[in-house]
């Protein structure tokens, strides 16, 4: 091997490297309010809808920017774009510990919400210094940073429990500017990996026309959003609905989380060998029967035997819950990775822009669904809505995958039946 390709190999290294580590601190700080909203609901006295907005809110502020931040990367490059994300979030996650009303806390969250906007940053940053044989395994090891939910919930409750919900965000904008810092030391720059400045926002936003970018929108909305918004929900829906403790709850939601984050490095590895689509439909199928299963309430029946009445009560167990909820983060991991797969395959010249349209519409689902979560406890006060929320609309992805992919999963004929014809 020249030395110049173990040049290039030790930056394709740091660079994923850098980035995953970056984007991990990120997505735990995006996701800080799934564990100290918990705190400051009780403190305002919250109802469940106000909670999901609460959680939900720096979800939109991340998503909205995503597209933009797609285009600058590719424009700008991604180590410039990432580095001023990161330091432009870090005075906003400092003052939410002087924050004393609800609209303090939306206004902020909004800012912070920025550090969501990082994934459309590092994946055209990271895929473009890999080959196409490796990129899908790259985007999902960058992806894995999405564990980064998962950190929160190990970290934010001992600090809350220890010192007070405010030290939270102070601890949080100190990491975010260290993680800046390095990021930056460790990071490269590739000038080929730039678009050409002639081509302007209008010519990149052109790929919106391709139906295969809105459909990729919707899986992503159902892998990607699905998991922000559970990720958001799952330690209050422990603590609700089986009375544990703060700690508890985050520990066993961080049984979704971090697999949903950590093994979507798989996800790509198993999309590199057997296809984007293939992986994708199969993930549906998995996260269809388990939410089935999930949105059955706690439910008591009274059976009249023979004997007289008999009480039945069904419902899942702490333990099923959760195992169930493992199954649920490990087949989103492998979906996002799968989807991102598409995308890297069909629009490897645009990247930037169409990981950002689709990463706004993911985001967009992660903001929705904690309020809907919130909305639908409210008026039905059964906490598996949620479930029954989410199994709808792997039932839309399902039937439009189906009808999608039809054509073309269906064999060709024969080429001598053509010359007959």
């Amino acid at each position: 091997m020249s030395s110049k390709n173990q040049q290039q190999n030790k930056q394709q290294i740091a660079v994923l490297a850098s980035s995953t580590f970056a984007f991990t601190i990120c997505f735990a700080i995006w996701m800080m309010f799934a564990v100290l909203g918990i705190p400051i609901k009780a403190q305002l006295g919250l109802n469940e809808t106000e909670f999901g907005l609460l959680a939900a809110t720096p979800v939109l502020s991340g998503s909205l920017v995503r597209v933009p931040l797609g285009i600058w990367t590719d424009r700008y490059g991604g180590r410039i774009v990432f580095f001023i994300l990161m330091l432009s979030s870090v005075l906003p996650i400092w003052l939410i510990s002087h924050a004393t009303a609800y609209w303090h806390f939306l206004v902020l969250g909004l800012f912070v919400g920025l550090a969501g906007g990082s994934f459309s940053v590092g994946t055209p940053y990271v895929a473009r210094w890999f080959g196409k044989e490796r990129r899908g395994l790259a985007m999902g090891i960058f992806g894995a940073g999405n564990s980064g939910s998962a950190l929160t919930k190990f970290v934010a409750p001992a600090i809350i429990a220890a010192f007070g919900w405010q030290m939270l965000p102070k601890v949080y904008a100190v990491a975010m500017l260290v993680t800046a810092v390095a990021f930056w030391l460790c990071s490269f720059s590739d000038p080929t990996h730039k678009m050409p400045a002639g081509v302007s926002f209008s010519e990149q936003m052109k790929v919106l026309k391709d139906p295969r970018v809105w459909r990729y929108c919707q899986y992503y909305s159902v892998v990607f959003g699905g998991y922000v918004g559970l990720a958001l929900w799952m330690t209050k829906y422990y603590v609700t609905e089986y009375g544990f403790d703060m700690r508890l709850a985050a520990l066993l939601a961080a049984c979704f989380s971090l697999p949903g984050g950590v093994l979507r490095a798989l996800g790509g590895w198993i999309s590199d060998k057997y296809g984007a689509y293939k992986v994708t439909w199969w993930v549906m199928w998995v996260c269809w029967v388990c939410f089935f299963l999930l949105s059955y309430p706690q439910t008591n029946m009274i059976i009249k035997t023979v004997t007289g009445s008999t009480t039945l009560q069904i419902g899942l167990t702490p333990l099923m819950f959760t195992v169930l909820l493992f199954v649920v983060g490990v087949a989103m991991a492998v979906g996002k990775a799968s989807v991102f797969k598409f995308i890297g395959d069909d629009f490897s010249d645009n990247i930037g822009a169409v990981s950002g349209v689709v990463g706004l519409a993911g985001g967009l689902g992660g903001f929705v669904l904690p309020i809907l979560f919130g909305a639908l406890v409210d008026l039905t006060g059964v906490r598996s809505s949620a479930f029954m929320l989410l199994y709808g609309t792997v039932c839309v992805s399902l039937v439009w995958m189906h009808f999608s992919f039809k054509d073309s999963a269906r064999p060709a004929a024969p080429a001598r039946l053509a010359v007959v014809a």
